[in-house]
């Protein structure tokens, strides 16, 4: 494919996108009399008698089981900020492509003209009851706490805020391989995040789960510290005694480095301050807190990670949710646990040692790829990361108790997501 100019890329992505990217399919015929008798009145009817005794009905005779509903405001879009729900609405529509291309999920984006923590949570749970799963998106910090939060409580079905526990999920996997590469251990890493948002937060809690205990982070106006009286109570939770007030000063000695800000961030003399054999996540986009190659000028023994296709060790959030859903769907989950989210981490972290399917050594033509410091996350064009997620979290799902269904087989469920995806054979290599 030759090199686009950035006229040429604005008018591809725009021809793209010309008239929405997703479309409403039965799934049953309805090209007869009789048929159309059993999809409306009177045949309709019945399964709705059915469902009224039993509410878990819905699960068999209405789509509600594969169906994720992908809620927005479009308060923090992308790197776009506060953009509306209608300017939101082409982002919304491609995380329901993802979650159909990646784990067969169906999603309706929803876009909600209402933006107070009160009138979204309202909203959602009015809605409620035709998903089988809501993905919070794109819902600025600090009110998307709250709004998931209160929803987790309110609602029978997982509410998963894909902004905050995506970025925290593939990274946490990320850290697991690179302290086990390098033989250091977490709760002895200094690990400094820059950016105190929603992603932010998450992805600080997540590594505290891991083990972590030295965690230094910093938002626009520095690190944020105990002395601070500017902190809402979700940065409270972070705030730490230290000397140092700059993330210039911060980054002395650190063992990893968490990029959730903005291009330029980090130094190359920030980076020759930091521990041997460092984590560097620049996670900006599409310009990253520090480029590879800025890296590599001044030491050569990092694993460096960025959230671009183009580098090794991509953090995609495409990693998670569809598979995360997936596998909580599947036991028809009424919510996601923390114990889920570190499953999908640690499946995530085992599979990237596994060897590499061919058709992703061709896919990134690289036929070198195996496990090591430029490979320490599974790839987003491997099918078996259904295998391995959906799996490990359908499978927490269940000893959590959190899974509707009366019995499940972990073995027999991944043969059949394996059929899935390569079909009968289930040839993967």
């Amino acid at each position: 494919m030759k090199t686009l100019t950035q006229e040429e890329f604005r008018q591809k992505a725009l021809e793209y996108h010309e008239g929405g990217k997703t479309a409403v399919e039965i799934t049953k015929p309805c090209d007869t009399q009789f048929e159309l008798s059993l999809a409306y009145t009177p045949g309709v009817a019945i399964p709705c008698k059915e469902i009224e005794s039993d509410q878990s009905l819905a699960y068999r005779y209405t789509n509600k089981g594969n169906l994720v509903g992908v809620v927005s405001d479009g308060s923090a879009v992308l790197g776009l900020g506060d953009i509306g729900p209608e300017a939101g609405k082409p982002v919304m529509e491609g995380k329901a492509v993802l979650f159909k291309k990646f784990a067969d999920v169906d999603a309706f984006d929803i876009e909600l003209n209402v933006h107070d923590t009160d009138g979204i949570i309202d909203a959602v749970a009015a809605i409620a009851p035709t998903f089988g799963g809501i993905n919070l998106e794109d819902i600025a910090a600090p009110k998307c706490f709250e709004i998931e939060k209160c929803l987790q409580e309110m609602l029978d079905i997982p509410v998963f805020h894909d902004d905050q526990h995506g970025t925290a999920i593939i990274t946490t996997a990320g850290l697991l391989n690179a302290a086990e590469l390098t033989g250091k251990k977490i709760n002895e890493m200094k690990i400094v995040i820059n950016g105190a948002g929603a992603a932010g937060i998450s992805c600080a809690r997540m590594y505290r789960a891991a083990g972590a205990k030295n965690i230094v982070m910093c938002d626009s106006k520095g690190v944020i510290r105990k002395d601070r009286e500017d902190l809402n109570e979700y940065k409270r939770e972070f705030a730490v005694e230290t000397d140092a007030k700059t993330l210039d000063e911060a980054i002395e000695g650190a063992d990893m480095f968490l990029g959730l800000s903005a291009a330029g961030a980090l130094t190359k003399e920030m980076v020759s301050k930091m521990a041997p054999e460092p984590v560097i996540f620049a996670l900006a986009n599409p310009v990253p807190e520090i480029l590879p190659e800025e890296v590599y000028e001044v030491r050569t023994d990092v694993i460096m990670g960025t959230g671009r296709s183009d580098y090794p060790n991509q953090v995609n959030n495409v990693l998670g949710f569809p598979f995360i859903f997936r596998g909580a769907l599947d036991v028809r989950a009424r919510k996601i646990t923390e114990n889920m989210k570190m499953a999908a981490a640690r499946a995530l972290a085992n599979l990237a040692k596994e060897p590499v399917p061919y058709y992703v050594k061709a896919a990134y033509k690289n036929e070198n790829l195996e496990y090591g410091k430029e490979h320490i996350i599974p790839l987003p064009f491997s099918k078996e990361v259904l295998i391995w997620v959906a799996s490990a979290v359908a499978e927490q799902a269940v000893k959590d108790g959190v899974a509707r269904v009366d019995s499940f087989d972990v073995d027999a469920y991944r043969k059949h997501l394996r059929a899935m995806i390569y079909g009968t054979k289930g040839e993967s290599k």
